[in-house]
């Protein structure tokens, strides 16, 4: 089946560490590109691992690189990076947000340690006067889910998907579910990047709670194997339109990818 990656990355995991798994969880763009369309997966959306990852990163520098990378790879879209520690990333996004490859906003509270209830009236409404689609890391100290649903509330315009289905440092699978079921508006989303969306069971109770219509799958390529994220969904026990909605109708839908590829 052909999908969408609402959710990868490129570039190096680099902690400083020197370790053996940082390097297994880095790649160039063009290498997350050829493990997409080996398994199927014709469009990845990145954000720039080194614009989070060591923690507090190098946003302005990742999103240089994120839309140098979509120039020379077909296959690739990108997000945005806005750190709201880095006042520059908000006029850098401005821009980027023009860029016929961009999707849209990605914010990453726990990498670049902050507070999104701190943080996101500032964000949101930024993302509101842009009609922005807001792409947040979640399930941990920062970023739970519950914390972004005032924010969905508020801004019925902005379509927020919230990575990483069952992620919770807590233990708990049951977080962005949950999220998505209090929001009123409609436009809460989530994404399958996450090791739990292989637990047995988590994508299908998921599917019966909120609808295949409010999930995005994602990988978090190069951090895990693309083509074993994809097979999970392929392999799911949900019907056959679920999984093409999953694997790339929900996201070609709210990213304008459809518009994007004809273009």
């Amino acid at each position: 089946m052909k999908a969408i990656d609402a959710h990868g990355h490129f570039g190096p995991y680099d902690r400083g560490l020197g370790t053996r798994v940082d390097r297994f969880m880095s790649a160039n763009a063009a290498d997350v590109v050829q493990r997409g369309l080996d398994c199927g997966i014709e469009i990845t959306v990145v954000s720039a691992i080194h614009g989070l990852i060591p923690y507090r990163g190098n946003p302005i520098r990742g999103n240089n690189d994120a839309a140098e990378a979509v120039s020379t790879n077909a296959a690739l879209r990108f997000w945005t990076i806005i750190d709201p520690r880095v006042p520059e990333t908000y006029d850098q996004s401005d821009r980027l947000l023009d860029h016929p490859a961009c999707c849209g906003i990605k914010v990453h509270p726990h990498a670049h340690q902050f507070e999104i209830r701190e943080h996101g009236p500032a964000i949101f409404a930024f993302a509101a006067e842009r009609n922005a689609v807001v792409l947040t890391h979640s399930g941990d100290i920062g970023s739970y889910p519950e914390d972004f649903v005032p924010f969905a509330d508020r801004y019925p315009n902005v379509k927020l998907i919230l990575a990483h289905l069952g992620n919770s440092d807590d233990g708990s699978v049951s977080r962005q579910v949950e999220a998505i079921e209090r929001a009123r508006n409609g436009n809460l989303y989530v994404d399958t990047s996450s090791a739990r969306s292989m637990f047995a069971g988590l994508i299908e109770w998921a599917v019966a709670r909120i609808g295949f219509d409010r999930i995005l799958f994602g990988t978090d390529t190069p951090l895990y194997w693309a083509g074993a994220q994809k097979g999970r969904i392929e392999t799911a026990e949900i019907g056959e339109d679920a999984k093409r909605a999953i694997l790339s109708e929900n996201a070609a839908s709210l990213l304008g990818l459809d518009r994007q590829t004809a273009e």
